[in-house]
Formats: structure tokens, sequence, C-alpha cells
């Protein structure tokens, strides 16, 4: 990508809030479908997470294996996140997930970088991404920071964009695994207690985890207001 005039701000692309609202329609229709069928006694967060802690270490080695490979093949991130809360609890969730997302996200950006560049360049090519080399001479690692800490921005496609960028493969790596920790914290604190709600029970654990998610939504998206309304002030 050819290096042009500085950017406006700091997005790499607007984030689309299509993808909360089809969360929690999924999460309702899971639900009705989990009482429709009694699949409660199934879905107890202490009974599953006893039955991955009797796999010993295999459990988490598996579960960062999956999340390693699943941002090169274009898998979602956000179940892998819910399910490193509910099998391993709000602790263990957020470290397994946290180097796991960050694995899966180093190795689609060597990918792109060293392998595929010109195949990603093709699909990147008329989206709002297409112009994210510019962003990165002017806000360098800051970008990568960012777009980690919106939670609604394309997670799998940005691993490969950022790699045919000029990030170093250091800031990448490194902006990526601080940049996540407090989404990842806030839905897997989330996940460790969705399951209450198979059970009939909204916990005050969950509804707390509930706030963190809408916290770390939002935040961003009202700093960047902030600063926009403060930038047009400086101007008058």
């Amino acid at each position: 990508m050819a290096k042009s005039a500085a950017p406006p701000g700091p997005a790499a692309g607007k984030p689309s809030f299509l993808r909360p609202l089809m969360f929690i329609l999924l999460l309702g229709a899971v639900i009705v479908l989990v009482h429709s069928f009694e699949l409660n006694q199934y879905l107890e967060k202490e009974r599953l997470r006893r039955l991955v802690a009797a796999y010993g270490l295999w459990g988490p080695v598996i579960f960062l294996v999956i999340w390693t490979v699943a941002p090169p093949l274009f898998m979602p991130g956000l179940p892998l996140t819910l399910a490193g809360g509910i099998l391993f609890g709000p602790f263990w969730g957020v470290v397994y997930t946290t180097f796991g997302a960050t694995a899966g996200a180093s190795l689609a950006f060597l990918v792109a970088r060293y392998f595929a560049r010109q195949w990603v360049a093709a699909k990147l090519t008329g989206t709002r991404l297409e112009r994210l080399d510019e962003k990165v001479a002017f806000h360098g690692w800051k970008i990568v920071v960012f777009t980690r800490l919106i939670p609604f921005f394309p997670y799998v496609l940005l691993n490969y964009a950022f790699g045919i960028t000029r990030v170093s493969f250091p800031g990448f790596l490194l902006a990526t695994l601080f940049g996540m920790i407090p989404v990842t914290t806030a839905f897997v604190y989330f996940s460790a207690n969705l399951l209450d709600l198979f059970q009939g029970e909204i916990s005050r654990e969950l509804l707390l985890g509930l706030l963190l998610v809408v916290v770390v939504c939002l935040a961003p998206l009202l700093y960047k207001r902030i600063k926009r309304r403060k930038a047009e002030g400086d101007n008058f």
C-alpha cells in the first residue's frame, strides 16, 4: 500500500453495531432451545469445568491449539472467547484466551506478510481497511491497540490486513497482546457466568460481566467522540 497524507483520525473503519444485535438474538434463541429440549443438566458450568479438568494439561493445550489455527482459517473469535470463560472460569479463561488469540493473530499476520500479501491486498480492495497502511504510517502501533480495544472491528480480517502494513511484527504482537486484555477480560468474565441463565438464574456475577462488556464496547467510542468534539472546539 502506498503512503499518502495522514488520515484525519485513528479509526480503521467504522464498527458495525449489527454484530452485538445478532449476538443477543442468537443467545436468546439458544436459551429457548435449551429449555425446550431440557438440556439444562448438561450446561452446568461446574460440571463442564470438572470434565475439562479431568483431561489435565491437554484441556488448555487443545484450546490454545484451536485458538492458534482459528484466525488464519477465518474462524470467528467470539465463540472461542466465550468458550474460554465457560470451560476454564474467569481467571484461566482470560489467560488462555489472551495468549491463544495473540498466537492466532500473529500467525495470520505472518502468513499475510510472507506468503499471501497479494491475496490479502485483493481482499481489502474496496473495503474500509484498504487505507489501513496510511493510518499505521501516521499512528504506528497505536492503531493496532485501538482496533483491539473495540470488539466490533473484524478481528480475523484485521490480522491479515496488518500483515501487509508497515507495522513491525514485535509492535503488532505486543499491541495485540495488551490491547485485547480489556475486551477479553470483559467477555470471558461474562461467559464464565453465562450458563447461569440456562439454570434459570440471573446471578450478580453475570450482571457484572454484562456491565463490563457494555463498558468496553462503549468506552473507546465515547473517547473518540469526546476527542472529536474537543478538536472541533479548538477550531473556533
